[in-house]
């Protein structure tokens, strides 16, 4: 009788750490609005963790989707796409930095309750990631040509190619602001909302490529160009729903439009906290590029 009983309470033991494994997988890809500093750490990592791993696989979705669409361009074509990305890689590494400071500094606030705080430390990361956009568009608009042709870009590259790289480093600032803004959100515990805006932004990239890049109907076929315009217009509606969810439907964090404005020492604050990531990503990242350059000179 007590060995049966044993049984039966391991068995529902079983059932229940199952029960609630599921369940906290479903919080953790819906959102919940649970108070991290109040739950099991563990239980705060699982939920935490989860919506970034795959908010990571999203991210390097963009590339893929481009690079599988576009091949049917030509090995050129593929090539101007991994060239054009080792670009963004520097780039990467400034809102990565930019990102992990954030991420920092508005858990702390949220965990202070102080939400007035974190939302103008997060109006400010916000215009620190716009003017960190700036060189990269500069570079990318008017010096497309001459950063592929220092990369050892082929003829086609240079005289086709060169478009993809004008449109994404040109609209480089979706990408900073989904970094940025994806960092507001997992620092405020809603990481899950950081996770289905790239859904939502792959999603519509994945549905666009095929469109711009071979055209359907009265849409001409754009090429490798198409591939950029598509993934910028994905990205960008990734950032209009930040943009909504950030000053709307937060579940741990909203934005008042009346906290829109410029404040100096909590932008220094950030820069300040974000430069050791920012330069421990640009040693990384530019190792990266310099193996790019020489794999083309190979090929």
């Amino acid at each position: 009788m007590n060995s049966n009983e044993n049984d039966s309470t391991k068995t529902n033991e079983i059932l229940n750490s199952t029960r609630s494994f599921w369940q906290d997988l479903k919080d953790a890809i819906r959102g919940t609005e649970a108070d991290y500093t109040k739950i099991s750490i563990k239980k705060a990592i699982f939920l935490l963790a989860i919506p970034m791993i795959l908010e990571l696989v999203m991210e390097s979705s963009f590339a893929i989707a481009d690079i599988y669409f576009v091949g049917k361009l030509g090995a050129s074509a593929v090539a101007t796409v991994g060239l054009s990305e080792t670009f963004l890689f520097l780039l990467f590494s400034v809102a990565m930095g930019l990102a992990t400071a954030v991420t920092a500094i508005i858990a702390r606030r949220i965990g202070e309750k102080k939400e007035e705080d974190a939302g103008k430390s997060a109006i400010q990361s916000i215009f620190l990631g716009i003017l960190t956009s700036i060189p990269f568009a500069i570079a990318g608009i008017f010096f497309s040509k001459d950063l592929l042709r220092l990369m050892g870009a082929d003829a086609w590259s240079l005289e086709h190619g060169y478009r993809y790289t004008q449109w994404i480093l040109g609209g480089n600032v979706i990408i900073v602001l989904l970094f940025v803004m994806n960092a507001i959100f997992r620092g405020a515990g809603d990481a899950a909302i950081a996770m289905r805006v790239l859904w939502i932004a792959n999603g519509v990239n994945i549905l666009l490529d095929p469109i711009l890049i071979f055209g359907l109907g009265p849409i001409p076929a754009l090429g490798i160009e198409g591939a950029a315009i598509a993934t910028n217009i994905g990205r960008s509606v990734g950032v209009f729903v930040q943009f909504w969810t950030l000053f709307n439907a937060g579940k741990h964090i909203k934005v008042k439009l009346s906290e829109i404005s410029w404040d100096t020492s909590i932008a220094l604050h950030i820069i300040q906290t974000s430069l050791g990531g920012v330069g421990q990503m640009l040693v990384g990242m530019t190792s990266w590029i310099f193996l790019m350059r020489i794999l083309a000179n190979i090929s």
